[in-house]
């Protein structure tokens, strides 16, 4: 995968230690950014309420945990 730049906005003591911590450990800012972004997690699944846990056993057969779900955020907005 190729790179792409991207510029940020950072304080400059923020620069500076960044500066400062890629000379001694004898990096880039980039790459430090890089290794910081490529850490973070990944897209987590959101887990169903205790309350929709309760209802989808009372609900009819048919009925389906993904699909109230997508009901309450097309309802709530989220």
């Amino acid at each position: 995968m190729g790179l792409k730049k991207l510029t940020l906005s950072v304080e400059e003591g923020v620069i500076e230690k960044a500066r400062r911590y890629s000379q001694a450990h004898n990096t880039s800012i980039s790459r430090l950014v890089t290794q910081f972004l490529a850490r973070l997690p990944g897209r987590q699944k959101r887990r169903d309420s205790p309350t929709v846990r309760r209802l989808v056993g009372i609900l009819s057969e048919s009925a389906d945990v993904a699909e109230y779900r997508r009901h309450l955020e097309e309802k709530h907005g989220r």
